[in-house]
């Protein structure tokens, strides 16, 4: 079996289990997605889901996080740890959305990595959930499922595992099987003690639970 061929069943048979396949994190509009991905770093996504609404309700608008301090908004995101670094990220980003994008989350992987605290996990993200792009988001799950499965090479690099899975997801597949492997990651293909024996794609996994050592512990976001 090619690396096509088993990244074309993986996805089949992912699209059964999670027909819709929806980021975890909850936002109205580019610019909360792209602070919800800052706060997430380190952070579970249903934390994150519970300080955005805070934090959105106080600074609705992109002018209001512009004109809030640092200090103000660590406050509201202590919850995500790292607040200080994070509070920081969120300011200076949404200055320059305002001033040098005007007001717009930009829609190419160059301009977006010149945002403070953004780096490709979070770009292809934006790429794929609000402009339908072709992504790949090479978070914790991704690396981990992808690896097990065949896909890659094992690697543990989030550059050269994006890399191996454009060569062989098709490019209008990748975004969506990227939260497909979130889903699945938490449900079935944990970090410790995945459920092999009920694993809907356990026939095809070149690696089951091969990577997962007895006592190894990898927080999931």
């Amino acid at each position: 079996m090619t690396k096509k061929d088993l990244a074309a069943q993986t996805v089949a048979s992912l699209k059964k289990i999670y027909p819709d396949a929806i980021c975890s994190l909850t936002y109205r509009n580019p610019v909360e997605l792209l602070i919800a991905v800052r706060l997430s770093a380190q952070c579970t996504d249903a934390r994150v889901n519970k300080v955005t609404p805070v934090l959105f309700a106080a600074y609705p608008t992109l002018d209001s996080l512009c004109e809030a301090s640092a200090e103000d908004i660590g406050e509201i995101i202590k919850p995500c740890g790292l607040f200080n670094t994070k509070a920081r990220d969120i300011k200076a980003l949404a200055l320059m959305i305002r001033d040098q994008y005007a007001g717009c989350v930009p829609d190419s992987m160059e301009k977006l990595l010149k945002l403070p605290g953004v780096g490709r996990k979070t770009a292809n993200l934006i790429l794929g959930d609000v402009y339908g792009k072709p992504a790949i988001v090479a978070d914790t799950h991704c690396i981990r499922i992808s690896g097990r499965i065949g896909l890659t090479d094992g690697t543990k690099d989030p550059v050269k595992v994006e890399k191996q899975l454009r060569e062989c997801v098709e490019p209008q597949e990748g975004s969506d099987l990227c939260h497909r492997f979130v889903l699945f990651g938490r449900d079935t293909c944990t970090a410790r003690s995945p459920k092999c024996g009920h694993c809907p794609l356990s026939g095809f996994c070149e690696n089951p639970a091969g990577d997962v050592k007895k006592g190894a512990i990898e927080k999931d976001a």
